[in-house]
């Protein structure tokens, strides 16, 4: 066993739906770091799993007829062939409904309540069934008042309607550890990337003050029950987090696991990659938890961005959502696996599109990669008989130049992939292939074989070929595991990878080139593919199962149905956008002044800053207002005179605009 030990985790998916490429992009950037450090010889560890409990998951296997247990079964069922589709190299699969997962959790509830870290108090505030998860008023992002000044409602900072709560709960002392927490923030800079989002961290939740946190609820089962008080089920986010040391049998009798991994030092890693939404309940609840264990705190949390669409987020509504299924039956699965490592810039979204999508499996891998396999194979086959020189250096006048490129690229390679800096890793990967192929038109190796004396670097150039190519494949063995063991495969090498002793001069002597395989990837008919990819997304408008897991929105709208007469009241009108500014006193509502064409300013506060940074570019769009709502007074002196529309997708939130040549004032119906 090595001394070096790696722990990779993915969070752990709600099961309420259909998951899409965002959480297969998760699930595939935790399977390429695991691939990587078993290469670099490490002992890894591979958690992924679902989190089973809490009220929705109650509430979707009452409307579909079953128990929460066999809603939940069929999920899993579904989930594993999902991964096993994506080849995910996974060690552990848990499920917050295992048996030694709830004793466990039951076991930690027990022993903070005995140690003084819990207590038994009264809730009363604002909870989002959707994102099971309890807000105070100044967290609210749209706050909604009586004619008398009294708070009735409002919605999430994640757009989702709250309801007043009151009911006994237990609640946890995040107090007690805030001083402790920051710092280990600044003795750890490094703990949370990309790099600024700890701040938003110590600004947004820490400084203001952290209030202890309700950890148990009353108003429903589905869930892991309190030993000590059995009417408490144990909050959903203390149950769902620790699984990251209850996979590793923590609390166990056999936990040698845990042992092994679960450690912070030169040594041993613990990397915990989520979506950016899930980052408060990682950066703070779970290394709270953790230090009331008097457990090691992980090594670094990732929090990666969202894939949205060009029109926004993904919505089956809109027919723009994507999943992995399609896109492996119809393009396998390397090309998938390539596309999301690479298309995802670190620390923000990226936008899919199916234009980039077959693009980059023609120009890249077809006509970068496949090309330069392609020729070299043929070249060895047609001047060697297929037979490939020892490595030399410095035959030729371009060696030495291509040996600099590639050592270069090689270690940016490793620095890139220890960041999780994915596209990053495969650019130095394709400064390698650019490179090489540069490096034939450099030697001519058509000319070389002409001449007899030039035998010997003909033979040289070969060689630096194969090494090359060699090398390519074992850095896209992570990431690309079918193709990497094609280039293996065709050039006689067989499937022995290392990538701690890794060089150009590292190929191994006396190779003899395989019979020459088909191309690794056959150019497509663009226009054929982008069309294809279309009508697939609009086909998952009618036939997929709304997406939802805790890195994204609910998609699925969970309101009752209404009568014409109710919608046909509201006067929805359009208006453009005066003036607009942060409001004072809140990092989450804009101010806006609109025409709406009635001969007046007219004033309407929306709980939408946070999707829009540079508020200034809303100035002169025009928006869809429901005109005649009752107006509510907020922030205590302000009146919001309606409320501006938007829509609400996997990637954010996005206000609802139209035609600039459309008159203020238009009724929209």
């Amino acid at each position: 066993m090595s001394n070096k030990t790696f722990y990779v985790t993915t969070p752990i998916y709600y099961p309420s739906g259909k998951l899409h490429i965002g959480s297969a992009y998760t699930t595939i950037a935790c399977d390429v770091l695991a691939r990587y450090k078993r290469m670099m010889n490490y002992e890894v560890f591979y958690l992924t799993g679902l989190d089973e409990h809490g009220q929705k998951i109650q509430q979707k296997a009452q409307e579909a007829g079953i128990t929460p247990q066999a809603y939940v079964d069929n999920m899993a069922v579904g989930v594993k062939n999902l991964w096993d589709l994506l080849n995910i190299s996974y060690d552990k699969f848990i499920r917050t409904t295992d048996d030694y997962h709830e004793k466990v959790v039951a076991d930690i509830f027990e022993r903070l309540l005995a140690q003084g870290d819990i207590y038994l108090g009264e809730y009363s505030g604002w909870y989002s069934v959707s994102d099971e998860e309890f807000f105070t008023e100044s967290q609210l992002a749209e706050v909604y008042y009586d004619d008398a000044g009294q708070v009735i409602g409002g919605l999430a900072p994640s757009g989702h309607e709250v309801e007043l709560v009151s009911e006994e709960s237990y609640f946890f002392k995040l107090s007690k550890y805030a001083d402790r927490l920051v710092a280990f923030f600044k003795e750890h800079p490094e703990f949370i990337q990309p790099k600024g989002r700890m701040n938003e961290m110590l600004k947004n939740f820490i400084e203001p003050g952290l209030e202890d946190l309700a950890v148990s609820r009353t108003t429903f089962t589905w869930g892991v029950k309190v030993p000590s008080d059995p009417k408490h089920v144990v909050y959903v986010w203390i149950d769902a987090l620790v699984n990251y040391i209850t996979a590793l049998g923590y609390g166990q009798d056999e936990h040698g696991n845990f042992d092994i991994f679960w450690h912070n030092d030169d040594q041993h890693e613990v990397l915990h990659m989520i979506g950016k939404d899930i980052l408060r309940f990682h950066s703070i609840y779970w290394p709270i938890i953790l230090m009331a264990l008097d457990l090691p705190l992980p090594t670094r949390l990732v929090a990666h961005g969202w894939f949205v669409m060009q029109d926004g987020k993904m919505s089956k509504s809109k027919g723009n959502v994507v999943y992995p299924e399609m896109l492996v039956e119809r393009f396998g699965l390397d090309p998938l696996r390539y596309y999301l490592m690479r298309s995802l810039p670190v620390g923000s979204d990226g936008t899919f599109t199916p234009e980039d999508y077959v693009g980059r499996i023609n120009y890249e891998l077809a006509n970068d990669l496949g090309n330069l396999l392609n020729r070299t194979i043929a070249m060895i086959n047609k001047y060697f008989d297929g037979s490939i020189s020892t490595y030399a250096e410095n035959v030729t006048d371009f060696d030495g130049d291509l040996a600099e490129i590639v050592a270069e690229n090689l270690a940016d390679y490793h620095k890139q992939m220890n960041a999780v800096n994915f596209p990053g890793a495969l650019e130095a990967v394709w400064n390698i292939i650019a490179r090489t192929n540069k490096y034939i038109d450099e030697t001519a190796p058509w000319l070389l074989a002409k001449d007899e004396s030039k035998q010997e670097e003909l033979a040289a150039v070969m060689a630096h070929l194969a090494a090359s190519l060699r090398l390519v494949a074992h850095l896209i063995q992570p990431f690309m595991m079918s193709t990497s063991n094609a280039i293996m495969e065709q050039l006689g090498f067989g499937l022995n990878f290392d990538l701690e002793n890794l060089s150009l001069a590292s190929m191994p002597a006396g190779v003899q080139v395989v019979e020459k395989g088909s191309p690794i990837f056959p150019r497509l008919d663009m226009e054929q593919e982008i069309a294809y990819i279309k009508e697939q997304m609009a086909a998952d408008k009618t036939t997929a199962d709304a997406d939802w897991n805790p890195e994204e929105v609910e998609l699925k709208s969970t309101k009752e149905d209404i009568k014409f007469d109710t919608f046909d009241a509201a006067e929805i009108r359009v208006a453009e956008v005066k003036e607009v500014e942060k409001v004072e006193g809140s990092d989450k509502l804009l101010r806006f002044r609109l025409d709406a064409g009635d001969g007046q300013d007219r004033q309407i506060l929306s709980g939408i800053a946070k999707y829009y940074p540079d508020e200034q570019e809303l100035v002169g769009k025009k928006v869809q207002i429901v005109a005649n709502l009752k107006p509510r007074k907020m922030m205590k002196k302000y009146v919001s005179q309606g409320m501006i529309l938007s829509a609400e997708h996997t990637g954010g939130l996005t206000l609802l605009t139209v035609d600039p040549s459309v008159p203020n004032g238009s009724i929209i119906g």
